[in-house]
């Protein structure tokens, strides 16, 4: 068993939620964290596994009738369908915990330009030109692609 050393607590503090809104946005916070630590899990994995075979092997005592096939098509879309939002919604924060741990690491360090923290919040087009001004500054040239290079080289 490895025991880790406490951790000091955190400088931060977040004001408590106050609007309906706030709260909402909480409770779907802890809802999604929970859900997807359990829906990944191996007993869950385990479970649809188990629904599947017990479907099959319940065809033929069906007939594998339209019913026997809505049964599993409807319970399946309606699944995939909630778990596209909680799947998101455990994308978009974990980026931008990704996000913000990478923005502190650069504020804190020695040398790299703090602008850099706050650049997910820039355009496509605005982070291609700041991708090609860091490559230029390393004295790379920028990458194209392969049919551009023949066109170039055939001049």
């Amino acid at each position: 068993m490895i025991v880790m050393p406490k951790a000091k607590s955190s400088q931060f503090t977040f004001r408590a939620p106050t609007s309906f809104s706030d709260r909402l946005d909480t409770w779907f916070t802890k809802f999604a964290h929970h859900t997807s630590r359990f829906a990944g899990s191996p007993w869950i994995f385990t479970i649809a596994v188990l629904t599947i075979l017990v479907w099959a092997i319940s065809g033929p005592l069906f007939g594998f009738s339209d019913t026997w096939q809505l049964v599993i098509n409807t319970s399946t879309t309606i699944v995939t369908f909630l778990m596209v939002f909680l799947i998101q919604n455990t994308q978009n924060r974990d980026a931008l915990a990704v996000q913000v741990k990478l923005s502190e690491l650069i504020i804190r360090m020695h040398g790299p330009r703090n602008e850099f923290a706050q650049i997910e919040d820039l355009t496509d087009k605005e982070l291609e030109e700041l991708h090609d001004i860091i490559r230029k500054s390393a004295g790379c040239d920028p990458i194209r692609p392969r049919a551009a290079r023949k066109r170039k080289e055939k001049r």
